[in-house]
Formats: C-alpha cells, structure tokens, sequence
C-alpha cells in the first residue's frame, strides 16, 4: 500500500492530473465514439456532433444519416449513429433525459460496456472507480499490482489497493504515463517509478 501512494505521488509530481469533471450524456456519447478511435479523430467526431445536437432530445431530431455526416471520423460511425440514436431514446424515454449514475444501468445502453460505464461515473458523477483500459491494463501488470489479463479482474484488484482519494487520477495518470514512458516497448529509461516496476523485459537503452 505505501508503494502504492508513492507510485502515484511521483507520477502525478510529474503529470499534474487535477480530477475533471464532465457533463453526463457528453461523456457518455463522447466514450462511444472513442471506441477503437484514436483521441484526435474523437475530438473532431464529438464537437461536430454537439455543435448540431448537445442534447437527448436533439440528438433524436437528427436522422442517422445525418449522425453518420458529423461522426463520419470515427471507426464503425454507422454503428455508432445507431447505438447513438438508441442511447439516447432511452435515456429520454426510460431516464426523464438524465443519464442514470449506476454502474448496472449503464451497462444496460447499447454499446456501453465496464470501461464507458466506469469512465462516466467516475468523470462526471465523481464515484472512486477506476476505468480499466489498455493504459491501465498494461501498467498495473507490470507494477506487479495484478496478475490478470481480464479487465473486471484488474478493476477488483486495484479498487483493493487503491485508496478511494487516489481511484479518481488512476485513469488519467496512466494514460499520459503510458503514451510518454509505459509504451508496449516501453522507455524504461526514462521512468520515474523504474525502481518499483516487476516487469521483466526492461528497455534500458534510449
């Protein structure tokens, strides 16, 4: 557990991560649209899209077609228009136009799965969740605080570890340390937290 503390004290010394907080239905949509995207092409997706529609109710003016045009940067759009349309017919219907703030309702829109479910309720309801991506994956593994390739398994095994205080920069933490430094050939070199790290195949030459 102090390891744990000084882990993240030292990365976040480096990083500066303040936790952020967005409104709900923007990060919802905002998460499905970067699924298998890369960060820029979601951008361009998701101001495009609320610049027409920030809304629910909006949203369901458009037709796919026209979701399609404004997202029309991100991988598998077309699927994303519908699931997009569908999400937020629910929310307006089933919701009163408010995303719901449980981890199980959540799951249950169409393409959401743990990680989109966990990013919105730690960004914008504030819960101490931690959202597991590939960043996060990666470098809990080779820190040594799990042993698991199965995201709900590394969600647990951190979330055990992990004071509540600290869950809220984990996420964003080890994103910017994984795109620095923690790449899949890694910059070990480099590391601030080399001397904690379990992970074999260190790259020590720049």
């Amino acid at each position: 557990m102090e390891n744990v503390q000084k882990i993240i004290k030292i990365l976040n010394e480096k990083y500066k991560i303040k936790p952020w907080k967005e409104e709900p239905f923007k990060l919802l949509i905002g998460t499905i649209l970067s699924q298998r995207t890369k960060d820029e092409k979601t951008s361009q997706a998701w101001k495009k899209l609320f610049s027409k529609a920030e809304t629910p109710e909006k949203i369901l003016k458009l037709s796919e077609k026209e979701i399609e045009s404004l997202i029309k940067e991100v991988g598998f759009y077309r699927q994303k228009a519908r699931r997009i349309k569908q999400v937020s017919k629910i929310i307006l219907e089933k919701y009163k136009g408010k995303v719901p703030s449980s981890r199980e309702e959540l799951m249950n829109l169409p393409g959401v799965g743990p990680k989109t479910a966990d990013v919105v309720l730690s960004y914008s309801f504030e819960k101490p969740v931690i959202a597991v991506d590939t960043h996060v994956a990666t470098i809990s593994k080779r820190l040594g605080w799990t042993k698991s390739d199965n995201p709900e398994k590394i969600r647990e095994d951190l979330h055990r570890i992990i004071p509540k205080k600290y869950r809220l920069l984990i996420n964003s933490l080890f994103v910017e340390f994984g795109k620095e430094i923690c790449k899949a050939k890694p910059k070990c070199y480099k590391c601030p937290i080399l001397k904690f790290c379990k992970y074999k195949q260190k790259n020590l030459q720049p």
